[in-house]
């Protein structure tokens, strides 16, 4: 068939994938699938995408398929690859125009392009970077965005590449077309703003798009393209053009009128001019040293004076305040502590660093952090009224300081007091005496104020340690304006308690405590939703403290517990409710069995709050958290809980469930909980174990707490349990030790000698199908000691406490490997004492012994020779390793052991083994 019938076929398959009815789309799809490995497929999927009279839907969904091939069958090694003749067709065809009409289309064309790139560039596909050099310099508008776009993706694709000699092929690269791409870049930048200066909208938003596209180039370039960029004047050049161009792009945006369609890219274009410098310092921070007085005299300048006032935007702010943190917080630019094993680029940093940052500069950052940046904003009083639990979810943690600004101003305010605190804490401290006494609550300003330097100085707790003594201020200062119960006083009352919450665990006399839970107690009732939320959060933190004392505590635990759980009841959100979940589970975790009086409320309502969080797992999550420490604060009286308890601990660890990929890991801890606090084995705890042969199949990091919860079982009720469930679980540990790590072949095994301990009698029956591949791994000396240990110790269980089977299992092995029994008992015995260095632990040493000596009675005279010898042997290995006793203890060590199997075994024991026995 040729390509325009086959062009034909596809089409109308591809139609009928577009399709929104599944009776017509699902055989559509599936014909597809079997299409992909035919020859020629991605061909006519390339003549389909780019006829341009098609229809957009069936082009878009033809690119796609050819995208995802790429991925598949791209690769020589993968399996159905494409043929090396088809390959060189599609390459030609990729670039033989740049017209795509569609920008969606158009960017999934470039990505696709850039995919072939990453396998094929340069060496299969020489052609590809000289065809989008040249494609960009033409005329036509289109063609020239449409090039420059794959060439911004295919430089993004091989910069991400991070073998050796994948990254000198784009050194290379970034040689040869460096100086071009700065050209580029500076041509349309140029062009952008003189359209933008004569009005002309339509060109400079079409010049402006090739900036950003060309700048996108430069950047991966600059930063991923030179090993020693430093050295290379155009880069360095292009990097102090940087802040020029800067400066004119924030002039040119405050010209713009905000429905400006310019604007936003002006903005995305200022923000991208920010991440150059960013990468290249986090990538190049040595090379980045002849520009770190101009980036934070720049970024200064802009963010903590007034030459930014009606220019900088948020994200702009962020940025900036983001390149001054790398700088002061670089690594690489602090020195050692001997000066002389500092490098001289490091040197040179600091030299610059310490040259910028005077007392003048870092006062007034500090204080424009402080009296600015700090301050809530309009639209956060705003929140506070109409969305408190909103409000108090504040994004922090992780990475949210690169990207939101009152994260980013705290980040950085923490950084720099950290670097400098020698000249920050008395400023600091300045601004805290000027604010002592009690604020007017009518000047919502001063109040604002006060709330933004009491959050500093919580931020700066462990750098204000000597500085500050806070028992006295708590005393004289805090509890005073906890105490002011006016709504308009409420940002204070809500930053005191916060503020107390910081200093908990860094300076706070443990005397003052019950002072602080009568004052949480009183603010867990105020009349401000945000000021309990904040309450309830320093609670957490003061009774999660090391010095905490349960009997300051206790006094105060019922009302604490009241109020938690109504704040529990009130809030509505999610996360709020997750929060205060959290502090209650503290709380009945440090107290523990002294909750027990108190709890009714909570376990009557949790079964409630469990329904209505359906929808949201994390929620569930936190509930089952609780649970854990309620159960453990209950002990045996939370069997009382089965009734809800075991159906939440059968919904979390059931495979076949779809929340168990967020309840799993808490569901198991809340069964093994379960476990070790029930006072009985009931038939509800019997069956949810049907869940665990599916848990072990999982094989996963859970494991661990699956053969804990198997032999809490065993302990709890052996008999009923392994009648149930022994055959299953025998089963489910012969498909296991197959593809398990050593560590967890050990645990396995450890969980049969629990059998063996307490059921020695039926054990060993229920576990027969494990015993013959252990006997086979002692005979065969198990090279793992850990493994050969507790081989050694489930065998010497069987031996000693279950002969009869131990007979049996011997006679299988001896039919199994065609040798006598006398024979295969001979080697196990070998192996067995060549092998007693692998045992460690003295119970199984012991056990070891006892079982060899078990043996004596009915060897026949062979293996009584060969095991008088291998004794002997190891007794004289021994006698090397350890200094002779003294007669007098050895006489006595060897009376004990004497005295020890004299009740069992007829003979005499002298040394180790070496025995004075009745002849056979």
């Amino acid at each position: 068939m040729d390509l325009n019938s086959a062009s034909t076929i596809v089409l109308q398959v591809l139609t009928q994938a577009t399709s929104q009815d599944t009776a017509v789309l699902k055989p559509a799809e599936e014909q597809l699938k079997q299409w992909e490995t035919q020859p020629f497929f991605y061909s006519v999927l390339l003549n389909i995408f780019t006829n341009h009279s098609l229809d957009v839907n069936v082009r878009w969904l033809a690119v796609l398929y050819f995208k995802n091939g790429i991925d598949r069958y791209w690769r020589r090694v993968a399996p159905h690859a494409l043929s090396e003749e088809e390959k060189t067709t599609l390459r030609a065809g990729l670039i033989a125009n740049f017209n795509e009409p569609v920008n969606q289309i158009a960017t999934q064309i470039s990505v696709l392009i850039a995919k072939v790139a990453r396998v094929d560039c340069p060496r299969q596909w020489p052609e590809l970077i000289p065809t989008l050099l040249e494609s960009v310099k033409v005329q036509d508008d289109l063609q020239q965005h449409r090039a420059l776009l794959t060439l911004y993706h295919v430089t993004k694709t091989l910069a991400s590449k991070r073998l050796a000699a994948d990254r000198k092929l784009f050194y290379d690269l970034t040689s040869g077309i460096y100086s071009f791409a700065c050209s580029l870049w500076n041509h349309h930048t140029d062009t952008f703003l003189q359209q933008i200066c004569t009005g002309d909208e339509t060109g400079a938003t079409n010049s402006l798009e090739r900036t950003l596209l060309s700048l996108k180039v430069l950047r991966k370039l600059t930063v991923h393209g030179f090993v020693e960029p430093h050295w290379n004047a155009e880069v360095m050049g292009f990097l102090h053009a940087v802040f020029e161009r800067l400066k004119q792009f924030l002039e040119c945006s405050r010209s713009i009128r905000a429905e400006n369609l310019c604007r936003d890219r002006v903005e995305k274009t200022i923000i991208l001019f920010t991440k150059v410098l960013l990468d290249f310092l986090d990538q190049h921070p040595f090379s980045f040293t002849s520009l770190i007085q101009r980036s934070l005299e720049f970024a200064v300048s802009y963010v903590f004076t007034e030459a930014g006032e009606g220019i900088v935007f948020e994200q702009f702010i962020v940025q900036c305040m983001n390149l001054i943190k790398m700088i002061v917080k670089n690594y690489a630019y602090k020195p050692s502590k001997n000066i002389e094993d500092s490098s001289p680029e490091t040197l040179e940093a600091h030299k610059i660093k310490t040259a910028f940052f005077t007392y003048p500069t870092l006062m007034e950052i500090c204080r424009r952090l402080v009296t600015h940046y700090f301050l809530l904003t309009k639209e956060e009083l705003t929140m506070w009224e109409e969305d408190p639990e909103g409000f108090t979810v504040e994004e922090t943690g992780g990475d949210s300081w690169k990207y939101s600004l009152r994260p980013c101003t705290e980040v950085l305010f923490i950084d720099i007091f950290h670097e400098y605190n020698q000249t920050l804490a008395p400023v600091l401290l300045e601004m805290v005496h000027s604010l002592q006494g009690s604020t007017n609550v009518e000047d919502t300003n001063a109040i604002l104020i006060k709330d933004a330097v009491y959050n500093a100085v919580g931020l700066a707790a462990y750098e204000l340690f000597d500085s500050v003594d806070f028992d006295q201020w708590f005393k004289n200062q805090l509890l005073a304006e906890l105490q002011v119960s006016h709504n308009r006083y409420k940002p204070i009352r809500r930053r005191v308690i916060w503020l107390i919450g910081q200093w908990i665990s860094v300076k706070f006399k443990s005397d003052l405590r019950p002072v602080l839970y009568e004052t949480i107690c009183n603010l867990l009732q105020d009349q401000d939703l945000v000021v309990r939320i904040e309450t309830a959060t320093t609670l957490k933190l003061t009774v999660d403290d090391f010095e905490f004392r349960t009997d300051q505590f206790l006094p105060y635990l019922e009302s604490m517990f009241t109020l938690l759980f109504k704040l529990l009841q009130e809030v509505t959100e999610c996360d709020t409710k997750m929060h205060v979940l959290h502090v209650l589970s503290c709380v009945i975790e440090r107290v523990n069995i002294q909750i027990q009086p108190y709890v009714g409320c909570l376990v009557q309502y949790l079964p409630l709050l469990w329904k209505q969080s359906e929808e949201h797992n994390m929620l569930r999550c936190a509930i089952l958290t609780t649970l854990i420490h309620l159960v453990q604060g209950l002990g045996a009286d939370s069997k009382n809980l089965y009734p809800f308890l075991l159906p939440v601990i059968q919904l979390s660890t059931d495979v076949t469930q779809p929340p168990h990929v967020y309840l799993l890991e808490d569901g198991l801890e809340l069964w093994l909980v379960t476990l070790e606090n029930s006072p009985c084995l009931t038939p509800e705890l019997l069956r949810i174990f049907q869940n665990m042969s599916a848990l072990l199949e999982l094989s996963s990091e859970n494991l661990k707490n699956c053969f804990k919860i198997i032999n809490a079982y065993i302990f709890l009720s052996s008999s009923e349990f392994l009648q149930m469930y022994a055959s299953v679980l025998c089963q489910s540990f012969c498909s296991l030790l197959k593809d398990i790590t050593t560590e967890g072949q050990v645990q396995v095994l450890k969980v049969v000698e629990n059998v063996l301990k307490v059921n020695p009698v039926l054990g060993p029956q229920m576990f027969q199908p494990l015993l013959p591949s252990i006997f086979r791994g002692i005979i065969d000396g198990e090279r793992y000691p850990v493994v050969m240990s507790t081989y050694l110790g489930i065998m010497g269980r069987v031996l000693l406490q279950n002969a009869r089977f131990f007979s049996l299992l011997l006679s299988e092995m001896a039919h199994e490997l065609g040798q006598e029994s006398d024979q295969i008992l001979g080697n196990m015995i070998e192996m067995w004492v060549d092998r007693m260095d692998n045992i460690t632990q003295p119970e199984r040493r012991k056990l070891s012994a006892l079982a060899l000596l078990s043996l004596l009675p009915s060897l026949n005279a062979n293996i009584w020779r060969m095991m008088w010898a291998e004794c002997g042997s190891f007794e004289n290995k021994t006698r090397k390793l350890y200094r002779r006793p003294p007669v007098e203890n050895k006489s006595r060590r060897k009376k004990d052991l004497q005295e020890e199997v004299r009740g069992k075994h007829s003979g005499r024991v002298t040394g180790i083994f070496t025995l004075e026995s009745s002849k056979e």
